[in-house]
């Protein structure tokens, strides 16, 4: 299967939607799949009109279960460090994105399925869905960034609770720890992640860019700093076009035309 069938990339107006299509596999990354995420992720990024990245994955039973453990029976140290580097790579190119990326988990999110979704600005899940990372029971750690972006998702004491045991959780669960931001019935995920998608699409591109932007740079930061950040960021947006149409429509009680100006 080639790269442009695993991982299958649409645009409808400002909303691009990457799903991921190995369902015989329950969507499991190997490097294949890993180069192909990382490579619609920059076609998103150069699309100078995409507003918003949805991440899904195809299929009723899983959005990615995990890495391809087939794949990496048997592999050398050098191999091991190549395969998890692709998956950083996979993975930083959606964190890094300036447009907000939501994961639609449809199903099974289970090590590097589990660590895609969070790699994602928040996540919405079918109320079927299931999360864990189980890397511990292999004899490995998770790979793709899972130490980290969890532990700042959710407190630090669940996800080291969370990543020992290798437990895999239910969506209410998930909800539950602050993991996922909201429940959805199946048939409804899509489009429901869809309807949040457009509505932050209509508002101010630059403006939601520079709200990612500062989130991010302030999480690694002193509160002290990520507030010079904010600063510094909300005085930009007063040089746009958008500011004025956005003051002037609030105003003028009609909605607001944003141009990304």
């Amino acid at each position: 299967m080639s790269e442009d069938q695993v991982v299958h990339l649409t645009h409808e107006g400002p909303i691009s939607t990457l799903t991921i299509q190995r369902p015989s596999v329950l969507n499991a990354l190997n490097v294949e799949v890993l180069v192909a995420i990382k490579r619609a992720v920059d076609e998103v990024r150069a699309k100078a009109d995409a507003r918003v990245l949805i991440v899904t994955g195809a299929g009723e039973k899983a959005f990615v279960a995990g890495a391809d453990i087939a794949a990496m029976k048997g592999i050398s140290l050098q191999e091991a460090r190549a395969f998890a580097s692709k998956g950083h790579a996979a993975m930083d190119a959606i964190s890094s994105l300036p447009i907000p990326a939501i994961a639609a988990v449809n199903g099974f999110a289970l090590g590097g399925g589990c660590e895609l979704a969070l790699a994602c600005d928040f996540i919405y899940a079918s109320e079927r869905a299931r999360f864990g990372l189980p890397e511990v029971g292999l004899g490995l750690i998770p790979g793709f960034g899972g130490t980290q972006r969890l532990a700042r998702r959710v407190s630090v004491g669940i996800a080291r609770e969370l990543i020992y045991t290798g437990n895999i959780i239910d969506a209410a669960e998930a909800l539950r720890i602050g993991l996922v931001n909201r429940l959805y019935a199946p048939d409804q995920l899509l489009a429901e992640t869809k309807k949040t998608a457009l509505q932050i699409a209509a508002k101010a591109p630059f403006s939601i860019r520079q709200t990612k932007r500062v989130i991010g740079e302030g999480l690694d930061n002193t509160l002290r700093d990520g507030n010079e950040i904010e600063l510094e960021a909300f005085v930009e947006t007063f040089k746009t076009a958008d500011k004025e149409e956005g003051v002037g429509a609030f105003l003028e009680k009609r909605t607001p035309a944003f141009r990304g100006q």
